[in-house]
């Protein structure tokens, strides 16, 4: 019988050089008929049969190959080699080889011999949790069917041990193996594939060694580490586990460290990873630091837009400072903030997007660095096409009264990412997903298209606001349409389910617990007329509460309070000191009605108050893109809500009313007179409020830092203060200040302001008739987990301090109750930010000795 084979080492031959080496080299079985075939004539193929372990139809297989009984070929020959090399090239065999079983005279019988690599029938994975499993079988393929290679089985070991070694287990053992599976036939085509895996002990870093610096200390270079740490007891927000790839970011870092110290030439000789046993390991990094630099002589070449004193006030580097590299390309241009004051934004907020500036040495001398900064300022670039694009729902005219370029202005980078800001601001997009896209760009003639493309989310939210405060649960069920057509109510082919498109808010919501309802309805216009930035807001609201006895939980039914308002408040957008600026002014008023409603507030139990009020604010809004979660900039917001001041033009003696009140309220119960004391101070009562007389100042300011990485930092203050126009009348017992909790627990609508400070119950570091002062301060770290459209999840752990003063002689802002904890926020479109948060009271609440302690705060549609 002949034989010829094809092995994996000749199989190599032919494709390294070429068929005819493959042909000289195949090997063949010594015997009678083998001498024959030396002779490297032709024969015709009488039969073929397929053979081996193998599934596939005899039929196709021999298809595949384009042999076919009659055929007349050299063997050995170029034809069965490019056979071979097919079928080599499928990955889907362990062995291959050509067999001759018979020859008669030029007559031969073939015989293909393949052995087909076994397949996956399932996988195990062992010493993993369940996710991770998911995680290596989806990354490497491990499903059933897959061909089980020597690459499949190498690669997905070199995965995992890579995948652990970044998480700091760099002595991870994998061993794979494969168990034969017989299929119905007793045929071996499948094989059990289990992957058994040893993370070991995760692996510290016990210390980072620094040989060759002297001009930064060890502690100087450490601290620019940021994912790189050794082990310390007293960190145990940073773990000092060691991973490559952030091991060769901060080695980065460390010399950027360098260069912005005034040593560019340093660098890092060698570095070695010393292995101390099974858990530790030391870094040890050899650093040659150079000598230090000074800067020189800077002068601008190219430049005729702006003077030299204008461009050197902006770089802000001047001859001998020493030589900082990473300052010097920031003042150029600062990549990670889009709004910096650099010599590019200098001339891109003008129109020259086609502008260029390269620092370049041009002489150094011993140690002085000399520079040409070189402009090409190129044309000025004028925006010829706006567009928008991916917005299915809202209409066109409610984007683009939001976008700050315009055709034929000049190209203003400014403007380009302060309309990202203002369409991330507007609710109805992701701000995650809004990018400018520069289209025909032409610096010949110097213009541009710019495209805004953007990605609508559900801007229209079931309200579900709630918590636990004063006694019971307090919820909020509504509904509220935040981009509402109001001119489409009444086509009917608009409604799915209402009309929507053209920025309009409407709200509907009613708010209840076992001793309060509340219904309210508003609308607003952001821009009324549609042309400028006017915001117009009306309300109309009605509320019933019962009497409340939050020391007995008691509701009495038969004891209620009536409360009817409404608002209407104008908006406007200045330009003055900039266009962050807003200009708000409001009308509000309270028909207040008590049906046996006496409490410690309203002595009449039985009569009615007014509260028309006037309000005028002034805010500014500058934060970034997403107001979920924003990473920089600040909020501030001063308002005056103040009444007319009745007393002034009242014949009313309230002075004398006060010394008959206060004569009064010194009888006894036991007196036989108290009675007609009671309702007489009830009269007087009724007369000092029937019209509410006060003025009302409140004050609020956030920033929002970017720490490092993801890391924000919300810092937060505020103050209020209520006072009386006449001091015989003395401050309302409406709109007063309550303190402490959730924030969700305000189930009144009488103006009174339900101020959250966590690690407290509801409203208890007030005084049971509420405060007219407080302020409040905040530090807030937050870390978001995710941003996608569908749910925007961050972590956050706080500390803040607040009080409520009765009177403002006992104003003391440095007498705080604290308190500290964590939380998580989800904001879902469709419902609203969700949040809950663990918080620890340090101080006791008043009418009690012991710090409170912890307190769990579920938070339904409130942030803080």
């Amino acid at each position: 019988m002949s034989k010829l084979t094809n092995s994996p080492l000749l199989h190599t031959y032919r494709k390294v050089y070429c068929i005819l080496l493959f042909t000289i080299f195949s090997i063949f079985t010594i015997n009678a008929q083998q001498l024959e075939l030396q002779g490297n004539k032709k024969y015709t193929i009488d039969t073929i049969i397929v053979t081996g372990a193998q599934s596939f139809n005899e039929k196709t297989v021999i298809a595949f190959t384009g042999l076919k009984t009659g055929d007349r070929i050299y063997i050995p020959g170029e034809k069965l080699s490019e056979i071979t090399k097919k079928l080599w090239e499928q990955s889907l065999f362990s062995d291959i080889a050509f067999y001759v079983t018979d020859i008669r005279g030029d007559h031969v019988d073939l015989e293909l011999y393949i052995v087909e690599l076994p397949k996956i029938k399932d996988v195990t994975i062992v010493g993993v949790k369940k996710k991770k499993k998911k995680e290596i079988i989806k990354d490497n393929n491990l499903k059933g069917g897959v061909k089980i290679t020597k690459n499949l089985v190498t690669t997905t070991k070199n995965y995992i041990k890579r995948k652990y070694r970044d998480e700091g287990y760099l002595n991870t053992q994998v061993d794979i193996t494969t168990a034969p599976y017989q299929d119905s036939l007793g045929i071996e085509f499948s094989k059990h594939f289990t992957v058994t895996i040893d993370k070991k002990e995760k692996v510290k870093i016990k210390d980072i060694e620094f040989v060759g610096n002297e001009a930064l200390t060890d502690k100087k270079l450490r601290a620019t580490f940021k994912e790189t740490k050794k082990k310390s007891f007293v960190r145990f927000w940073k773990r000092s586990k060691f991973t490559e790839s952030n091991y060769e970011i901060d080695k980065e870092a460390l010399l950027k460290k360098y260069t912005s110290s005034g040593y560019r030439d340093a660098r890092i000789l060698s570095d070695s990873l010393i292995i101390k046993d099974d858990k530790n390991i030391v870094l040890r990094i050899n650093i040659e630091e150079g000598k230090k630099y000074y800067f020189g002589d800077i002068r601008f070449i190219g430049n005729s837009v702006y003077t030299n004193s204008q461009l050197r006030g902006v770089l802000g580097l001047n001859e001998g400072n020493t030589y900082n590299g990473v300052l010097l390309q920031e003042r150029i241009e600062d990549v990670t903030d889009p709004e910096a004051n650099d010599l590019t934004n200098l001339y891109q907020n003008n129109g020259y997007l086609f502008s260029r500036i390269n620092p370049v040495e041009v002489a150094v001398r011993n140690d002085t660095i000399d520079f040409e900064i070189r402009i090409h300022e190129g044309k000025i670039a004028y925006f010829d096409h706006i567009t928008v694009v991916g917005n299915d729902k809202t209409n066109d005219h409610v984007i683009y009264r939001e976008i700050r370029t315009r055709p034929g202005q000049k190209y203003s980078k400014r403007n380009v990412v302060r309309t990202i800001r203002e369409l991330g601001q507007l609710g109805y997009f992701d701000p995650e997903q809004i990018s400018p896209n520069f289209l025909n760009v032409d610096p010949n003639n110097g213009t541009l298209d710019m495209e805004y493309s953007v990605v609508e989310k559900g801007s229209s939210q079931i309200e579900l606001q709630g918590g636990y405060g004063g006694g019971g649960f307090v919820g909020t069920l509504g509904l509220s349409f935040n981009n509402f057509s109001l001119r489409n109510i009444f086509n009917k082919e608009a409604y799915s389910p209402l009309p929507m498109g053209d920025g309009q808010k409407l709200s509907i919501r009613a708010q209840g617990s076992r001793y309060y309802q509340t219904y309210s309805l508003s609308l607003t216009e952001p821009w009324l007329g549609g042309k400028k930035p006017v915001q117009l807001s009306t309300s109309i609201s009605h509320t019933i509460q019962y009497f409340y006895d939050p020391r007995a939980n008691n509701v009495d039914k038969d004891r209620r309070f009536l409360i009817t308002g409404g608002s209407v408040g104008m908006a406007k957008r200045l330009k003055w000191p900039d266009d962050f600026f807003t200009l708000s002014n409001a009308v509000s008023y309270q028909h207040y009605n008590l049906k046996n409603y006496n409490t410690g507030l309203f002595t009449f139990g039985d009569g009615e108050s007014n509260n028309l009020a006037y309000t005028i604010g002034i805010s500014r809004n500058n934060t970034a893109t997403n107001p979920i979660f924003p990473t920089s900039g600040s909020e501030f917001s001063a308002t005056a809500k103040i009444t007319i001041p009745y007393s002034a033009f009242s014949s009313t003696d309230y002075g004398e009313l006060a010394d008959e009140r206060k004569d009064l309220i010194g009888v006894a119960p036991s007196d036989p007179g108290y009675v007609d004391a009671t309702e007489r101070i009830a009269e007087i009562d009724q007369e000092r409020f029937r019209w509410l007389e006060y003025y009302k100042l409140k004050f609020k300011a956030t920033w929002y830092t970017t720490v490092v990485g993801k890391v924000v930092l919300k810092t937060n203050a505020e103050f209020g203060f209520l006072g009386a126009y006449n001091q015989d009348r003395g401050i309302p017992p409406f709109e007063r200040f309550y303190l402490g909790g959730d924030g969700l627990g305000s189930f009144s609508l009488d103006g009174r302001e339900v101020i959250a400070l966590r690690g407290y119950p509801n409203q208890s570091l007030s005084g049971i008739d509420g405060d007219p002062i407080y302020n409040k301060f905040t530090l807030e770290l937050r870390y978001p987990i995710t941003l996608k459209q569908l749910a925007s999840i961050y972590a956050l752990t706080f500390v803040e301090a607040g009080e409520s003063y009765g009177k403002f002689k006992n104003y003391n802002p440095f007498q705080l109750n604290r308190s500290a904890g964590v939380g998580l926020r989800i904001f879902m479109p469709a419902f609203g930010l969700l949040g809950i948060d663990f918080a620890y009271g340090f101080d006791p609440i008043p009418g009690t000795a012991q710090p409170n302690g912890w307190e769990t705060h579920f938070i339904i549609g409130q942030q803080f």
